[in-house]
């Protein structure tokens, strides 16, 4: 009898296992005034659950009690009261990942509207921070000539990506796809509105998602650590992630929430007088001990 036992490197056309792990997670402080209620969309999606090495478990200083629930879209989310004084929030995650960059399929065809599936239809509609009615003219006069299906979303990324001049200190939380589009400056959550209500005008369902994305397997991109925002557009008969403000596929991905636009995934919802003191994002690959 003869035993074969397969080790790396003996098959030379064996695919290469391009898996790695992340820590991900976060630490941000409050000061509050007064005791304040609190939603928080702050964990990872469940589509990643069984990925999670060492889960991603909302951790309170001082610790208060913390309910969850699902809300419309499905995300995993907390609610608390936060004390009066200083409030930290953190948690510290292990992901495992595939390793590879986000798919790209310029084959896939666009989906006629009449026969999108329900759940995509919301993803059509004009929201709080992707305004379809001030785009639309000016959504067919730049791609209604051209090309449909992937190469139309990849057009309206290349557009936005042109159009946008990316700087944290162009950070507004209430600037709306019209206003970046009209502005030409912001952060990922501009590029990712005004791509949206772009593939929206097109007959293009799309939905904002926010996670982690970190520095994986590239060279260092200056500038603080945060949360990223990118949209998935529906094609055929799913979800692709485009990403307006990298433009190019990543690797490491992590998704946390999505939404119709940044409004649905809020981090922190505060119904109350709060103060941010400090807040710390971390998405770092490390050994797969």
């Amino acid at each position: 009898m003869t035993n074969l036992n397969n080790t790396p490197g003996d098959n030379p056309h064996r695919t290469p296992d391009t898996r790695l792990r992340m820590r991900v997670g976060f630490e941000i402080e409050y000061e509050c005034p007064n005791p304040t209620p609190m939603l928080l969309s702050l964990n990872i999606h469940h589509s990643r659950a069984s990925d999670l090495v060492r889960p991603d478990i909302l951790v309170t200083s001082p610790a208060i009690p913390i309910s969850a629930y699902r809300d419309l879209f499905g995300n995993w989310c907390s609610r608390i009261v936060a004390p009066a004084g200083r409030l930290v929030l953190r948690t510290d995650a292990l992901v495992n990942d595939s390793g590879l960059p986000d798919v790209v399929a310029p084959w896939v065809e666009q989906t006629p509207v009449e026969y999108l599936p329900e759940s995509a239809l919301v993803y059509l509609l004009g929201s709080r921070y992707c305004e379809t009615d001030l785009l639309s003219n000016i959504a067919w006069q730049q791609f209604g000539a051209g090309p449909t299906g992937w190469a139309r979303v990849q057009a309206i990324c290349d557009f936005v990506h042109q159009r946008i001049e990316f700087g944290y200190h162009h950070a507004r939380r209430t600037r709306t796809a019209w206003e970046a589009f009209n502005e030409g400056r912001g952060v990922c959550r501009d590029y990712a509105h005004l791509a949206i209500a772009l593939c929206r005008c097109m007959n293009i369902p799309a939905r904002y998602c926010t996670g982690y994305l970190g520095d994986i397997r590239i060279a260092p991109i200056p500038g603080p650590m945060d949360f990223a925002g990118w949209f998935e557009a529906y094609l055929g008969d799913r979800w692709y992630t485009f990403d307006a403000r990298n433009n190019t596929p990543r690797i490491g991905r992590v998704l946390m929430a999505r939404g119709r636009d940044a409004c649905d995934v809020a981090l922190t919802s505060t119904f109350g007088l709060n103060t941010l003191q400090r807040f710390t994002v971390w998405a770092d690959e490390v050994a797969m001990g």
